[in-house]
């Protein structure tokens, strides 16, 4: 009898034992790398290249792996990306986990699990609760993260500045407030079917998370699938146009740093929000800064991060990582809104009816609260 095959094969098993063991040392928080990225509260390229390589061992992309190449020698970004991938990290850490960036075995195995259950209940939603369908139809990675905010290292939104909180007002909220609608100017940009800006444009809501990028020499061209903008982003070292020209999405330049494209942008608007979804929330000072890192890390993941640097409303610097995949045969779809359509008109219309009801029922003696824009809408008004 030969006791060859038997030693191969059990050195075959030791190696897999032992690779999966290693996968799932590298995945335990908190690590040396770990450690690194969460010393201080900064951002920067070799911090987001770190992650990349932690995310790359998390999922189990094989050592010495390299991106597609374009014909001219680029990395290759261009496909049809979404950050549906992330629906389960929640954006700003809970306070208890600290520091801690990653999420252990258990933790992971349970955000599995309820990821699992989300696509089952989109795959047999029906009549009106078809919300979020799509979301069975774009991928089955799950990510470690224990929040989309990487930086400060708390994983939470810096404090507001006094001018920063000067600036709220129920128009942050737009149509999924509570008011008043009396002029246009009383909505969203995202509610007039204008813009998301550019991280409301890439953070995950229920649907829409779609990325669609396309590459030349000379420019990097990313289209977002929800109220469609498009950035083309000039490669070729160009300076910015002048500072008193201001852009919803800001005048962007881009530069290639080894496989990471890096993107700079200023000259923004101050009409949009980076804090809540689809662009809305408190609004951003016009002169923001946003840096961008982009890096590909496996066939189907897209590692990409946003700082935004504005001291006029935010005390410190932060960043967001938004690992983007690339499911089999997904691509974005239309989404059919324009500024000008009937969504604005028939709110303010309604407002105003309310207005008379009001008047109506104070004439009969009537002394009633306003009827709730958000709840209840069917229900008898309050007394």
């Amino acid at each position: 009898m030969s006791y060859r095959p038997l030693v191969s094969r059990a050195v075959a098993v030791t190696g897999v034992v032992l690779g999966l063991l290693s996968v799932q040392m590298l995945a335990q928080a908190p690590s040396s790398l770990e450690a690194q990225l969460t010393a201080t509260d900064d951002w920067n390229i070799e911090k987001h290249r770190l992650l990349a390589r932690i995310i790359q061992r998390q999922i189990g992309v094989k050592e010495g792996w390299q991106a597609p190449r374009t014909a001219w020698g680029h990395p290759e970004l261009a496909g049809a990306w979404t950050s549906d991938s992330v629906h389960g990290v929640p954006r700003e850490r809970p306070a208890a986990l600290g520091n801690r960036l990653f999420v252990t075995d258990q933790e992971y195995k349970e955000r599995v699990a309820r990821e699992e259950q989300t696509r089952q209940n989109a795959y047999k939603a029906s009549g009106a609760q078809t919300g979020g369908r799509d979301r069975a139809l774009r991928g089955e990675k799950t990510f470690r993260l224990t929040s989309l905010i990487v930086s400060p290292a708390n994983g939470r939104i810096p404090p507001i500045t006094p001018f920063g909180e000067s600036r709220r007002a129920p128009r942050d909220r737009g149509s999924f407030g509570e008011g008043p609608f009396n002029t246009f100017e009383d909505f969203t940009l995202y509610d007039r079917c204008i813009t998301r800006g550019i991280v409301g444009s890439v953070m995950p809501v229920p649907y829409g998370n779609g990325n669609v990028i396309l590459q030349t020499p000379d420019q990097f061209v990313i289209s977002y699938e929800m109220i469609h903008d498009t950035r083309i982003v000039p490669l070729d070292g160009r300076p910015h146009i002048a500072a008193s020209i201001r852009q919803y999405l800001g005048d962007s330049r881009a530069r290639w740093h080894g496989e990471t494209l890096v993107v700079e942008t200023s000259n923004f608007t101050d009409r949009t929000g980076v804090q809540g979804g689809n662009g809305n929330g408190l609004r951003h000072s016009d002169t923001m800064r946003l840096v961008e890192h982009f890096t590909r890390i496996a066939d189907d993941v897209l590692l990409y991060d946003m700082t935004i640097e504005d001291p006029k409303t935010y005390t410190k610097p932060w960043t967001v990582a938004v690992p983007l995949i690339a499911p089999p045969g997904f691509k974005p779809l239309p989404y059919e809104c324009h500024e000008g359509n009937g969504a604005i008109k028939y709110i303010m219309s309604a407002e105003r009816a309310e207005d008379r009801a009001l008047e109506e029922d104070l004439k009969k003696g009537i002394v009633r609260k306003r009827r709730p824009v958000q709840n209840n809408i069917d229900g008898p008004p309050d007394n």
